[in-house]
């Protein structure tokens, strides 16, 4: 799996990285086999940047992580996880739970250390608290070795300039807005973020489902016509022999400035595809037709958070 540098950190992510959300069965009941299995395959496929949270199955996608990895040199993978956000409607951004979440992800995936600890999710809080109290009780954490790397996570563009432009982190990781149809955070965000060295992060290729031939969820935000322009998209994929998910993985993992893209599945055929994927060359003709889809509906998205936290 090819690398590249995550800004100033030092560390080299692999293009495509494994999120680790449905291991918490955020999308459909998950077998144990499945959870474990997945694991094993994308660390065999190259995918040894691995990103979970306490959300995700509150709790149970650490849990499971940790017993996945059990066995495995801890210099084989690297570990992202998060904190601040624990259900669906809790957020707690204090310096105390800061200390508290960190130990409590240790335990549960058996290590004594993070590489990349982010705040999860921040737009859906009063954000001066992450620059005032919560990136600084990281810094301590990254003071005490329990945690290489620190940033956040989340949708708007306007939260990592809020951030940024107050003080310092190493990483940022931003979800579903770079994708075929949303390419905001590149055209907004990257260059700016490069400019400071802090290491960019992408999540989300496939746009929760958009970007699939999966029937689309109720629980989607998108407008309607984004998610007809989609369908029309895959159709189109579809008549050229080509999933739609796989130009819209190729198309994210193309971006030489973004460190890594993560991606996320307890299906270990889904893994090994996406890792296929990875190593052969983008259509382009594809690729243009797609995108002249999505034109009119370029980076149409929705809000996400505190309405004061987007723009």
């Amino acid at each position: 799996m090819q690398t590249r540098p995550l800004g100033s950190t030092g560390l080299e992510l692999p293009i495509l990285g494994f999120g680790a959300s449905s291991l918490g069965q955020e999308f459909r009941r998950v077998t144990l086999d499945e959870a474990l299995g997945s694991v094993r395959t994308a660390l065999e496929c190259g995918l040894r940047l691995i990103d979970t949270s306490p959300f995700y199955g509150r709790g149970m996608s650490e849990v499971l992580l940790g017993v996945a990895l059990r066995d495995i040199p801890r210099d084989d993978y690297l570990l992202c996880t998060k904190l601040g956000r624990y259900d669906l409607t809790h957020f707690d951004f204090t310096a105390k739970r800061v200390a508290e979440s960190i130990d409590v992800s240790l335990h549960r995936l058996g290590t004594d250390h993070l590489d990349i600890a982010l705040c999860h999710d921040i737009e859906f809080v009063p954000m001066q608290q992450i620059v005032d109290e919560t990136l600084p009780a990281l810094r301590k954490a990254q003071a005490a070795g329990k945690v290489r790397f620190v940033g956040f996570s989340g949708y708007p563009q306007k939260i990592f300039h809020f951030i940024c432009d107050q003080t310092d982190v190493d990483c940022v990781l931003s979800y579903n807005q770079y994708t075929l149809q949303n390419t905001r955070f590149a055209d907004e965000t990257i260059p700016w973020l490069k400019e400071r060295g802090i290491g960019v992060m992408n999540a989300g290729p496939f746009s929760a489902r958009l970007l699939t031939d999966a029937a689309l969820p109720a629980w989607l935000k998108e407008p309607e016509e984004v998610k007809a322009a989609a369908r029309e998209a895959a159709a189109v994929c579809t008549s050229r022999g080509t999933p739609i998910a796989k130009l819209a993985l190729q198309f994210s993992l193309a971006n030489t400035d973004i460190a890594t893209t993560i991606a996320g599945s307890a299906n270990p055929a889904n893994i090994r595809a996406w890792a296929e994927w990875a190593a052969e060359p983008i259509d382009e003709e594809l690729l243009h037709d797609v995108q002249q889809i999505f034109a009119a509906v370029k980076n149409i998205g929705h809000a996400e958070g505190l309405p004061e936290n987007n723009s």
